[in-house]
């Protein structure tokens, strides 16, 4: 089973510039994530991931990083979710808007 947590929100340090490493700015995670099934059979937490939680470390994990390039904020996202012993298989996409006056964002997809 696939469970998929979109548009979360982290305001952290990001970026190579200076000027970047002194103002939070605004990452987008996605994430989907190969769980065992036994919760739509079971509806109990304790079968499934707790992803109010992983979210929760997920955000900490990357205001922590103070990371420069979004290609490290995607491996950090991922360690985090592969860390959950219920996650099989994780995806994470990282997207970093405003980046480039006339670029709308810049993305980076990690598995494992």
């Amino acid at each position: 089973m696939t469970l998929e947590l979109n548009g979360l929100s982290v305001d952290c340090i990001i970026g190579e510039l200076p000027e970047e490493r002194t103002r939070l700015q605004r990452l987008r995670v996605d994430v989907a994530l190969t769980v065992a099934d036994a919760a739509a059979t079971s509806d109990e937490l304790a079968d499934t991931v707790d992803y109010a939680a992983l979210t929760d470390r997920i955000r900490a994990a990357l205001v922590a990083a103070e990371c420069r390039m979004i290609e490290r904020a995607a491996k950090v996202a991922l360690d985090v979710c592969r860390a959950d012993t219920k996650v099989r298989h994780a995806w994470v996409k990282v997207t970093k808007s405003g980046a480039i006056p006339g670029l709308e964002s810049a993305s980076v997809t990690l598995e494992g």
